[in-house]
């Protein structure tokens, strides 16, 4: 069984030919308030953290992957473990696809769920979580699809075209 395949796309590593969709994601403004960004990046410092990608998730803390069509070459979005703990067995989850006209197919739960099998069965993970607004119901719903539960609210946590907002935590726990 191929981990990172799926029926209709595949998760790959990160290569340089990506600057420019990494780039449109970063500097996509709509995308922000997802990602806690607040400034846009340039080309130039894509290029060097492109360059560092190479890095195995034990040195570098995370893995960012491509989500990719089956059968295409075309890229709709980014899955990323973080906050890679290997003495605790956890890591932090998340999720984007970049356009619009990709979301609502399937192609994020496809893609949820091929990380969620390589973090239990690859990584040996014991459990991942997720931060996610209290306001992206589609998220929400996404991840308690694979049984994420709500462990807790953190209170006016990020701050969204002038308003605080909550944030909750979503844990997923390998039995």
């Amino acid at each position: 069984m191929i981990t990172l395949t799926g029926k209709a796309i595949y998760l790959r590593a990160l290569e340089p030919e990506d600057i420019d969709f990494i780039h449109g994601v970063e500097n996509d403004e709509r995308i922000w308030e997802v990602s806690n960004t607040q400034t846009p990046y340039s080309k130039y410092l894509i290029k060097q953290y492109l360059a560092n990608a190479h890095q195995d998730i034990y040195e570098a803390k995370q893995l960012r992957l491509v989500i990719c069509e089956l059968n295409s070459t075309k890229s709709v979005g980014l899955i990323d473990l973080f906050e890679f703990d290997p003495r605790n067995h956890r890591a932090g989850i998340g999720i984007l696809i970049k356009n619009t006209e990709d979301r609502n197919k399937g192609i994020g739960k496809e893609a949820l769920e091929l990380l969620i099998k390589y973090s239990f069965q690859k990584l040996n993970l014991h459990q991942i979580y997720a931060n996610i607004d209290t306001k992206n119901e589609a998220s929400l719903r996404l991840f308690a699809t694979f049984g994420f539960e709500k462990i807790g609210i953190k209170k006016d946590w990020n701050i969204v075209r002038g308003q605080y907002r909550d944030e909750i935590m979503m844990q997923l726990i390998n039995h």
